[in-house]
């Protein structure tokens, strides 16, 4: 992890496309501004974690629709013949 020290109103750039500057300190927490192109997507990290483990949960079926599945092809293949 790169750790960075700035004041507000500084900033640091990720490549050429993306800029964070702070914008002030207020009890604790810290203000960021960011600039990044529209298609570049910025998630607070407990959001971005929430997406992730929503996209990995739909990746995998239950046992009982695999089984569901086969019998729906086999209906198929068996109407075929």
């Amino acid at each position: 992890m790169l750790v960075i020290s700035r004041k507000i109103d500084e900033s640091l750039r990720i490549g050429d496309k993306v800029q964070i500057m702070v914008l002030g300190v207020e009890r604790g927490k810290v203000k960021l501004g960011i600039t990044a192109p529209a298609d570049v997507p910025i998630y607070r990290e407990e959001l971005y974690q929430s997406i992730v483990q929503g996209n990995q949960s739909s990746l995998f079926t239950s046992q009982e629709m695999i089984n569901v599945l086969k019998k729906a092809l086999a209906s198929s293949e068996a109407s075929k013949e």
